[in-house]
């Protein structure tokens, strides 16, 4: 019989649950001390869920535990199973993030075929060009931290962070992940994250049992052009050369692939203009915001702290967002001549600094004067202020992704002390006033919220944190719409929009969530 306890613990007993045969023995002994079984009376225990708690003076972590007294408890059942589907119909997938990789699974557990066509490279060939990126500062435009094998999320820290509340498929995905190469931790830790030095073998594995079921996943093969015959995509042009037959389109290409909205505005497929949110990456030293967040409790059995912020500055949401502990800014632009930041960490989070995005609400009001451009009028605004992050510390380059910088209180009381703080973005960064860059309604909410911050986190405004430019694709500023049933195009009936550059997820989960969705909504179509 499973009976189920909630207890707290201090973080040095928490630590001492994670070792494979030694965490074992101390799940069951707390078992046994908290329920009044004897121990040689439990057969088996784990931990379900674990959360840390910091806000009171000393921080503790709530567990929920498991145990029998009868049998050794299940383990999780891998969900997607080896299937031959060689010579089944097939759907193309544009993209291999996670919306496009999950899709091709659910297609093969639905009896097709995936073919997924990925404008970037495998992802560990990636690395080569991400390396070019930071220390030549020279951008491939389909290969980098945002194109590529497993898309943003790869290089990303892998956060698994998602507000969706359908348990059922969050726990199907974070059980595909572990069937891939993810610590079974994901499925307990409240707010879990992989890592980006973890991933690259996941994604590769992913991508092998694809194969190995008889999809296709080709790279360096970009959507080059499409041709709708009425309302259906007919074919499909990869590379500019070849042409194939589709029958059913996936595009899971993510919130940068601008020359994706550009094809489909062109060929007067509908899009739409969306909100999303832009700012800066701000970065302090670990060890400062451990101190903020744990006081003098900190020790060596906690993580690396992190934070989350909100504020209201007059009616503009400004948010914290990807915060990363432990991490690293990085070098995020998909074209030449723009700045574009993003943050991630590895599994340990044990780099010197936090940084996070500090972004503020972008809606149409902001991006009035581009208006003419129609859908595209979003994405107009976003590109323009990458330009001038560009500009402004790369303009006498040939090439450069030089990222503008101020520390945190000059940028505040628009200063200049002349000096910039220690910080983990590798290409480098260069003092200019990010009040000049940014436009006036952000600079303006986000001075006002740092002081606001800097009063619920004591320490937090500091002349030791920088604030780089740009944070900028928080979300993709265009939205692919489609049927909320049908999950196609609400012109093209075998075109449909998935993931975050469709604007239908907002994250590595809800991404894959989205892919699964598209992929049962075509199999039901093809059924029908």
């Amino acid at each position: 019989m499973n009976q189920q306890i909630d207890i707290r613990v201090s973080p040095k007993v928490a630590a001492s649950l994670e070792d494979a045969v030694e965490g074992k023995m101390n799940i069951i002994r707390l078992c046994s001390e908290n329920s009044g079984i004897p121990i040689s009376d439990l057969k088996d225990a784990r931990i379900l869920k674990r959360s840390l708690d910091a806000r009171s003076k000393k921080a503790v972590y709530n567990l929920r535990l498991e145990f029998s007294t009868s049998e050794k408890l299940e383990d999780y059942e891998p969900y997607y199973r080896h299937s031959d589907v060689s010579s089944a119909e097939e759907a193309h997938i544009i993209g291999a993030g996670p919306a496009g990789l999950f899709c091709a699974l659910e297609l093969i557990a639905q009896g097709l075929k995936p073919v997924v066509f990925e404008r970037g490279k495998k992802v560990k060939e990636r690395r080569r060009d991400l390396a070019k990126l930071n220390k030549e500062q020279i951008v491939d435009p389909d290969s980098n931290y945002c194109f590529g094998e497993g898309g943003a999320g790869t290089y990303s820290d892998g956060k698994l962070y998602t507000r969706s509340k359908k348990r059922g498929e969050v726990d199907l995905i974070l059980q595909t992940l572990v069937q891939f190469g993810a610590k079974k931790e994901i499925m307990v830790d409240a707010h879990p994250h992989i890592g980006t030095n973890k991933l690259p073998a996941l994604i590769e594995n992913m991508r092998e049992f694809i194969i190995a079921c008889g999809g296709e996943v080709h790279f360096e093969s970009r959507l080059s052009d499409l041709e709708v015959r009425g309302n259906k995509i007919h074919r499909i042009q990869i590379k500019g050369n070849e042409w194939i037959k589709s029958n059913q389109l996936i595009l899971a290409t993510g919130h940068s692939a601008r020359d994706i909205f550009y094809l489909l505005h062109q060929n007067a497929i509908q899009i739409e203009a969306k909100p999303f949110a832009l700012g800066v990456r701000v970065e302090h030293p670990q060890e400062l915001i451990n101190q903020i967040q744990y006081g003098k409790h900190y020790s060596e059995y906690l993580p690396p702290a992190s934070y989350r912020l909100v504020k209201q500055v007059e009616q503009k949401g400004v948010y914290s967002f990807c915060m990363c502990p432990g991490g690293i800014i990085a070098a995020c632009a998909t074209a030449p001549a723009e700045i574009v930041t993003n943050g991630w960490s590895p599994s340990r989070r044990n780099n010197p600094f936090a940084n996070s995005g500090m972004v503020v609400e972008i809606n149409e009001r902001d991006w009035k004067r581009y208006q003419p451009k129609g859908p595209l009028a979003a994405l107009m605004f976003q590109s323009e202020i990458e330009k001038k992050a560009y500009d402004s510390a790369n303009a006498k380059k040939e090439i450069g992704q030089i990222a503008p910088a101020q520390r945190l209180t000059d940028f505040v009381n628009n200063s200049s002390s002349g000096s910039l703080a220690n910080c983990s973005y590798f290409p480098g960064i260069e003092e200019q006033d990010l009040n000049e860059i940014l436009p006036a309604v952000v600079s303006n909410s986000l001075r006002e919220a740092f002081k606001f911050f800097g009063k619920k986190m004591k320490g937090y405004f500091t002349e030791e944190a920088n604030v780089v430019g740009v944070e900028s694709r928080t979300s993709s500023p265009i939205k692919i719409p489609r049927d909320q049933q049908l999950l196609n195009h609400l012109q093209i009936e075998n075109l449909y929009p998935s993931g975050e550059g469709a604007g239908y997820a907002g994250g590595i989960v809800s991404a894959a969530m989205d892919g699964v969705k598209v992929a049962k909504a075509i199999k039901a179509k093809i059924s029908s």
